[in-house]
């Protein structure tokens, strides 16, 4: 066994040189996508060179390097793009060297801002997203659900972990579950169990599952938490307790009664008090106010959407917001 544990070490350092050796080939790649773009722009606007001379340059990369592919015309304007949108910004030209160029790519044609184009590549750098994973997050509009949140969580989930704010969500969404417009708790547990992986990739890649209806014996009675979860940034468990109802004050309670058992018999040495996750198919904002106001749970209050809300939806509130927030800066 010990010789094993010699050889794994050995794995581990085989699989670390791959990892950086796949980082450093995406980084020579996207220097030459930035650098080619950049030849392209200066020409174009420099007037020496029109449309066609791209289809030209095109063929004649192909006709030399055949056995070399991504230099269509249609990818050359792609890189042409790519340079102008970030060269003026430094932070952001260098952080999409981070990025696959499918996943650049992807953020470029489907993000309208330069604040929604840093939200998703900081996230894809943050979560390793794939680019299915990717499109995911921008179909579902993460983006504007944030942006509108109004997430509330106590003020004792801020003290003990201020990564909290970036950590849950005001809203989640819950499509791939398929579920009718009436289910019931049962349904959305067992469903969320089932698609454990699409879940967790809408909740953050750092949760780990630890169980469903995870028992809690206290004194003589047992108590199930619908999903426990393992937060691996902030280093605690999170318990979440599913509700197909509109969040009511006395959710807390049991929420804080969870929490307590948790950090007394469960939690381990080295890990952070636990949080608690309310999740509600609807919820009152002030009603979530008030009811935080006063506890001492470190806990959040979120909605779940079992359909997904169309992004052009999401994105004219969001226009409306942002005029509403000038407005009144006036």
């Amino acid at each position: 066994m010990k010789i094993e544990k010699q050889f794994d070490d050995i794995l581990l350092m085989i699989t670390a040189a791959k990892e950086r050796a796949v980082l450093a080939v995406n980084i020579e790649l996207i220097e030459l996508y930035w650098n080619i773009g950049k030849y392209i722009s200066h020409r174009i606007s420099n007037s020496e060179w029109g449309e066609s001379i791209v289809q030209n340059l095109s063929d004649y990369i192909f006709k030399n390097i055949p056995d070399v592919k991504g230099f269509s015309s249609q990818n050359l304007w792609r890189m042409k793009q790519f340079f102008e949108t970030y060269y003026g910004n430094k932070k952001l030209s260098s952080m999409v060297r981070e990025l696959s160029w499918t996943n650049n790519l992807i953020i470029l044609s489907k993000s309208t801002s330069e604040q929604e184009r840093e939200f998703y590549i900081q996230l894809a750098i943050n979560e390793r997203y794939s680019s299915r994973e990717l499109e995911r997050q921008i179909d579902s509009a993460v983006f504007e659900r944030i942006m509108l949140s109004e997430g509330k969580v106590s003020a004792v989930l801020r003290e003990i972990h201020p990564k909290s704010i970036e950590a849950f969500r005001d809203n989640y969404v819950l499509d791939f579950l398929s579920l009718p417009k009436i289910h019931s708790e049962t349904d959305l547990r067992k469903n969320i169990v089932k698609h454990l992986k699409e879940f967790i990739l809408e909740f953050g890649k750092d949760f780990a599952f630890v169980g469903e209806e995870y028992r809690l014996s206290v004194g003589k009675k047992d108590f199930y938490i619908d999903l426990l979860f393992f937060h691996r940034d902030l280093q605690c468990l999170v318990a979440i307790d599913l509700k197909i109802t509109d969040f009511k004050p006395e959710y807390i309670g049991k929420m804080e009664f969870y929490l307590e058992a948790l950090d007394n018999d469960i939690k381990k040495e080295h890990e952070k008090p636990s949080v608690g996750i309310i999740l509600c198919k609807n919820k009152d904002t002030k009603v979530v106010e008030y009811a935080l106001n006063r506890t001492m749970s470190p806990t959040m209050i979120s909605k779940y959407e079992t359909e997904l809300i169309g992004k052009h939806v999401l994105e004219k509130k969001l226009d409306e917001f942002f005029r509403l927030e000038e407005e009144n800066k006036k």
